[in-house]
């Protein structure tokens, strides 16, 4: 037993020791006796559950209502391509992208799509731009040749001639020239300016010294199919009615540059015709070659320059038979009375080569690249070009009629976008009809009567035509030719359509054409003047109700 101080002090000491410790353990035994935490009654549960289910479910549709709207907007998108491509517009103008565009497998970011978006709107610009370009340039070609037909000098010409040129000519920006091809007499040159004093490029009418190279050469016959790069087999009529470049770029590399340059200049290129016009062009012919560039020289006609009247004088002569004559025009009526024809010399070429081409120059109009010219009152020879040269593309053609007997060499060199071959073709097979009231006689008529059909293609025409003018891009006649009844519109615009190749109907044997009368044959009168035509397009044509 503990003794406890008996001093006050120690008293209290005691005192505060003896009442300190109950208090100690009654709060331990109250921490120790406290009871766990009562578990949460039901209706605390459900508003817990409820609230989790209320989060979930605000989860869920804002998530429903996402794929909502998305679904919304590509069905949008969707109805809004099915109403562009309704209303023809999904080729002309593309639409904004929208968030469902992707790029590489991913969606595109907002800056990607307004770049894409910036892209396509400067590409249509461009585009549009471009196009405006083009037009002007067109247009300023129009006024240039419009200028230059108010300038002609057309004293002495023919002036029913003349005006069926003019107005077969149309809007086109171009040059014709009509002669004599027996005696060199000229009939008319419209835009004198470009057919005497502007040098263009030949484009496939060079074909014409090629093949004549190739027969004297040796180097074809002109029955022999020669294999070309394609696959197939062409003869020298084919190749000339479809302008086939393999053919000729075959025969120009196996004569040779220094040949072929010969045989231009035999046939007049390169140097002045002599006719009675101021300022005349001698044209150009290519100084040196070698490798391909001479292969394609000879079907293209690169680094050549020829004038209209040049292409004029070179058919003459393959006409009538191995003459080059100097063109001329009487300006007086004594000049005329007292006409003479002039020869400028005598090709060394054999007559039977020059009569050797005729056939591929005459199946050309029949059913080649040509057609446009064909009458069916004539048989008419020709050949035709297209490339681009001089700053514009070119459609050139040049031709003489009627075969057994030449009067007319008509030539027709136009310019523009969407100038061809076959437009200047049906130019010259315009001036042809108008005139053949006046320049076919009966025997003629009956000779073509009894005159057996032309003979039809040996090769597919769509294979020679696919190796045709158009086989680089460059020339574009062979694949291509104008509707129905488009020969008979020679002021109608390029639509840039291409169509199938049909052949050209023929009569029957036996049937004589019906001569045209003047009245029918002459178009109105169309004084040159300075201001172009204007171009208007055709409406659609709807039938008359009853």
């Amino acid at each position: 037993m503990t003794h406890l101080p008996r001093s006050p002090i120690g008293v209290l000491v005691a005192l505060v020791l003896t009442l300190s410790f109950p208090f100690d353990g009654f709060a331990t035994s109250k921490k120790a006796q406290r009871p766990a935490a009562r578990p949460a009654s039901s209706k605390t549960a459900k508003k817990a559950t409820a609230k989790n289910k209320s989060t979930q479910s605000k989860s869920a549709r804002a998530k429903s209502a996402r794929a909502e709207r998305s679904a919304r907007g590509r069905s949008r998108n969707e109805r809004a391509a099915r109403q562009d491509t309704r209303r023809g517009k999904s080729g002309r103008r593309e639409r904004v992208a929208t968030r469902s565009d992707r790029r590489g497998g991913r969606r595109m970011s907002r800056r990607e799509r307004l770049a894409e978006a910036r892209r396509r709107r400067l590409a249509e610009l461009a585009r549009l731009a471009a196009i405006a370009r083009q037009r002007a340039a067109d247009q300023a070609l129009r006024d240039e040749a419009a200028a230059n037909i108010a300038r002609d000098n057309v004293i002495g010409e023919d002036p029913e001639i003349r005006r069926i040129a003019i107005a077969a000519l149309g809007n086109h920006a171009g040059t014709v020239v009509v002669m004599d091809p027996k005696t060199g007499r000229v009939y008319t040159v419209v835009n004198q300016e470009w057919a005497i004093r502007r040098g263009f490029k030949p484009c496939s009418t060079i074909k014409l010294v090629t093949g004549i190279a190739g027969l004297c050469e040796k180097v074809i016959d002109p029955v022999q199919m020669l294999r070309v790069g394609g696959g197939y087999e062409i003869d020298l009529t084919d190749s000339l009615a479809f302008s086939n470049n393999p053919y000729f770029q075959e025969v120009g590399g196996r004569v040779g540059f220094d040949k072929i340059i010969s045989y231009a200049r035999q046939l007049g290129l390169g140097e002045r015709t002599g006719i009675n016009y101021p300022n005349e062009y001698p044209g150009r012919v290519p100084l040196f070659k070698t490798g391909y560039d001479v292969n394609h020289m000879c079907s293209h006609g690169d680094d050549f320059e020829v004038t209209p009247i040049q292409l004029a004088t070179l058919v003459s002569a393959i006409a009538n038979g191995g003459t080059l004559l100097v063109p001329h025009l009487p300006r007086t009526p004594e000049e005329n009375a007292q006409f003479k024809t002039e020869k400028r010399r005598q090709l060394d070429i054999p007559q039977e080569v020059l009569q050797r081409m005729t056939p591929g120059m005459v199946g050309a109009v029949n059913y080649g690249t040509a057609k446009l010219a064909y009458d069916p009152a004539q048989t008419i020879a020709g050949k035709t070009g297209t490339c681009t040269g001089q700053g514009a593309k070119l459609g050139l053609f040049t031709s003489y009629a009627p075969v057994h007997d030449p009067r007319l060499a008509v030539v027709v060199v136009t310019r523009g976008s969407g100038e061809r071959g076959r437009i200047a073709a049906g130019i010259a097979g315009y001036i042809y009809r108008a005139l053949g009231y006046r320049f076919s006689r009966a025997e003629d008529r009956q000779v073509i009567a009894t005159t057996p059909p032309a003979p039809r293609p040996k090769v597919d025409p769509a294979t020679a035509a696919a190796n045709g003018e158009d086989a680089d891009g460059d020339d574009d006649e062979a694949a291509t030719t104008d509707a129905p009844g488009a020969a008979d519109k020679p002021n109608a615009t390029h639509t840039g359509v291409k169509e199938v190749l049909m052949p050209v109907e023929k009569k029957p044997a036996g049937t004589t054409p019906t001569a045209v009368t003047p009245e029918a044959a002459t178009p109105p009168a169309a004084a040159p003047t300075a201001t172009p035509q204007i171009q208007i397009r055709p409406r659609r044509a709807t039938p008359e109700k009853p």
